[in-house]
């Protein structure tokens, strides 16, 4: 039976090789090389996670200290390029995979910084850093204007799950039922946003 630590770091290899997808399909849409579209699903699995460590000091960096993660990361870009050549990327699967991949990394990014440091709203910026960061990375990279800064709620989801974390931490229940109904709200969020097309208000100056 895993314990909790065990099943967490199962589920941050899972977010890692989520977003290392997602990477890899965004270099693809721009006919990157096979170095390119590499490095692009390096960057969104890591980006997030990287720019949090570098941010509260920690070293080393968490992919350097346990090189998995980079193996999950290329593994999943190469099956990637092999899937795609053969059939259609599952969109409704991978949709849901990315909220997924998202509430891990918000959560465990959450567990992370709370070693660190005690301000609740540094805990929540990091959360939010950890799960979107990457993400940001791959558009810019890709040129794209990035998902967070469009009307999306996404990076919303990251600080209301890390937001929820904190809060349910104070009720005095077992840390896993924190963890999934912390997740859930991530999860939710984001689904909900995609299936109703839920979105912050937009700011818009005419010409």
């Amino acid at each position: 039976m895993l314990d909790e630590i065990q099943l967490l770091y199962l589920l941050d290899l899972f977010g890692v090789g989520v977003f290392a997808i997602s990477g890899a399909l965004a270099a693809g849409r721009k006919s990157l090389d096979l170095l390119g579209v590499v490095i692009i699903a390096v960057v969104t699995a890591v980006g997030g996670g990287t720019t949090r460590d570098l941010l509260l000091d920690r070293h080393p960096v968490f992919w350097i200290a346990d090189p998995l993660y980079l193996s999950v990361i290329i593994i999943a870009a190469l099956l990637t390029i092999w899937y795609t050549r053969h059939k259609e990327p599952p969109q409704k699967f991978l949709l849901l995979a990315d909220a997924l991949g998202l509430a891990v990394f918000t959560i465990t990014g959450a567990q992370i910084t709370q070693t660190v440091v005690s301000n609740d709203v540094i805990i929540v910026i990091m959360a939010a850093i950890t799960g979107t960061v990457g993400g940001l990375i791959r558009d810019v990279l890709s040129n794209e204007i990035p998902l967070i800064m469009q009307r999306d709620i996404y990076a919303t989801a990251a600080l209301a799950g890390a937001t929820a974390y904190l809060l349910l931490q104070l009720t005095g229940w077992a840390s896993s039922l924190v963890i999934i109904l912390s997740m859930g709200i991530v999860i939710g969020l984001r689904l909900a946003a995609i299936q109703w097309n839920l979105h912050l208000p937009r700011f818009k100056l005419e010409e």
